[in-house]
């Protein structure tokens, strides 16, 4: 069966009781709607996130970070509920006035840093300490092929298949079915990409790794929108291997736990300020 056909009006009017599971907190308008001022710990990173596939690329990266010995990529992460509109809070909009996480305050520099959009930040560290981003040119460019790559490509997988597909009130053939094709796809160029180098931009493991696997990685290991055998994930081995490696990282273990609200409670480490807090 078809699915029906919708007449767009003359003009868009907002229907504020549409939208499915997030409907409260989808608005056509920016800016903040309540005055909230943000926590700040000790630590010369202060991060506002919570454990979505965008928060975790943060989260990995500075656990990374600590792991190779940078103490001034010490942090405190502090939740960001997204579902509840903290997003909306003046402190938060201050940092990001795009309102959506993850948002990044260094205060080891003098006016305070702010960083929003996750590439950014990961681009961010990775400059500011000189890791996970190759010295030489070319790998440099092929790593930043593909970290714009995720971000350009990401939307498709998380507002477009994973909305239509997981969070829509409705389910429609046309949209799960355009969105799936075009996820497979992408599935397919890391796929390809992975049968000729250990790590997505080759053979060092960069920051291009941390922004493609909490979204390409989680959906192959079966944890993304329950969407696994729907897109016969199986059917990608040189990713599964790859997905799987990187899930074994200690750093990658300790990240996908910060900021995380739901779940096994033993995964879960709302707040972030120490080493110790694992």
């Amino acid at each position: 069966m078809s699915d029906p056909t919708y007449t767009p009006p003359k003009i868009w009017t907002w229907d504020s009781a549409s939208g499915g599971e997030f409907a409260s907190i989808n608005r056509p308008v920016a800016g903040a709607t309540h005055e909230h001022t943000l926590p700040r710990g000790d630590h010369p990173i202060q991060l506002y996130s919570l454990a979505t596939p965008n928060g975790v690329k943060v989260t990995i990266m500075l656990e990374e970070l600590l792991a190779l010995g940078h103490q001034e990529a010490e942090y405190d992460a502090w939740p960001i509920r997204i579902t509840e509109g903290d997003q909306f809070g003046s402190g938060f909009v201050e940092i990001n006035p795009n309102s959506k996480i993850p948002a990044m305050l260094d205060t080891s520099i003098e006016p305070a840093q702010r960083v929003f959009e996750s590439g950014s930040i990961l681009l961010y560290l990775a400059e500011k300490f000189g890791a996970f981003l190759p010295d030489n040119p070319a790998k440099r460019t092929e790593t930043l092929n593909w970290l714009f790559w995720q971000m350009g490509s990401g939307p498709f997988l998380g507002g477009g298949f994973g909305h239509f597909y997981n969070y829509a009130p409705e389910k429609y053939e046309y949209p799960i079915n355009r969105f799936t094709m075009e996820v497979k796809r992408q599935l397919d160029v890391l796929n390809r990409q992975l049968a000729e180098c250990r790590y997505v931009a080759g053979e060092e493991y960069t920051i291009a790794d941390m922004a493609i696997w909490p979204w390409y990685g989680a959906l192959v290991l079966g944890r993304l929108y329950g969407a696994g055998e729907f897109l016969s994930v199986q059917d990608y081995p040189h990713l599964q291997r790859w997905a799987k490696e990187i899930d074994e990282r200690p750093a990658v273990k300790r990240g996908r736990r910060v900021n995380r609200t739901w779940g096994d409670p033993s995964e879960q480490l709302p707040e972030r300020h120490s080493a110790s807090d694992f």
